[in-house]
């Protein structure tokens, strides 16, 4: 982290003396509830540089739902609002470039993934098939982009009347609207650590996007079953003939297949249409999406 404060900083230096910021712009850190020493980490900085400020959670809240508690908490103190990850894996050149996008108007400015070499072979797979999968889930998101962008004030104040409990950003923001534009973003190495987002967590992001954005897997349920319901007029027709013509052949094998296959696939269906439900009764709590603890301003 305080590799990142240091980048971070040359470069806000450099933008104020352009004049693009004004020298009262600030970072500030999102601690998600952490266990270890990030906070006072943190709180040290915030005593040294005049540009840390910091957010404390008072429990973990996931990715998506810490993005937002920073969002909220600088909203109606700035102009504009630049998301990045801690890592400053995201190529921190390009902030400058979003922050000449916004002097021209532009609302959302988007930093859309050119160069993933600094990523594994499986992260990057699992990405672009992500992103297909959403493509063709028809959820309107932006293509290789994941959460670092520029927003301007006002989208934070139409982003503050979302309140849903599972929130997913990439959904969320590009149905808002207000002028968008986009601009490279070449993926580096993390400054340091390892990444915390699991297999588990992202298939738990990809589920949300989806599920929260399209009604799709409903859909293949009922197409399936009128599938499955012909498929079972076929097997019919041919459990008809063989009895008329007494070719009937005994067996267990194929009723054994075909029960725990049309059972398997009633499992999965339900299971979809549960995850929906299940979406539907954390909706309705209207439960708080995090608590700060500490604001260090």
């Amino acid at each position: 982290m305080e590799n990142s404060t240091e980048r971070l900083t040359r470069l806000y230096n450099r933008l104020v003396e352009k004049k693009k910021i004004s020298p009262t712009s600030f970072f500030l850190y999102v601690n998600d509830g952490s266990k270890d020493s990030t906070w006072q980490i943190i709180c040290q900085l915030h005593k040294e540089n005049k540009y840390v400020k910091g957010l404390c959670l008072s429990h973990n809240v996931g990715h998506q739902n810490a993005i937002m508690a920073g969002m909220m908490a600088v909203k109606g103190k700035c102009d504009a609002v630049i998301t990045i990850d801690a890592d400053l894996q995201d190529d921190i050149n390009a902030i400058e470039k979003m922050v000449d996008k916004f002097y021209q108007g532009i609302d959302v400015v988007y930093g859309v993934k050119v160069s993933r070499d600094a990523d594994s072979f499986f992260k990057r797979f699992t990405a672009q098939a992500f992103y297909k999968l959403q493509k063709a889930m028809s959820i309107e998101s932006v293509y290789n982009h994941a959460d670092f962008r520029l927003l301007s004030n006002r989208v934070l104040e139409a982003l503050s009347a979302y309140h849903e409990s599972n929130l997913y950003l990439r959904g969320i923001i590009p149905m808002i609207g207000f002028p968008s534009s986009t601009i490279d973003d070449v993926i580096g190495e993390r400054d340091a650590g390892q990444s915390s987002y699991t297999l588990p967590r992202m298939l738990g992001l990809a589920l949300d996007g989806i599920t929260s954005f399209s009604a799709k897997p409903i859909y293949a349920i009922i197409y399936a079953g009128l599938i499955f319901l012909f498929i079972s007029f076929l097997i019919g027709l041919h459990v008809f003939y063989s009895v008329l013509f007494g070719t009937v052949i005994q067996g267990w094998a194929s009723l054994m297949v075909s029960v725990w296959f049309i059972g398997g696939m009633m499992l999965v269906g339900m299971g979809v249409v549960g995850l929906y439900i299940g979406k539907i009764y954390i909706e309705v709590k209207r439960r708080p999406r995090y608590n700060v603890q500490e604001y260090l301003e």
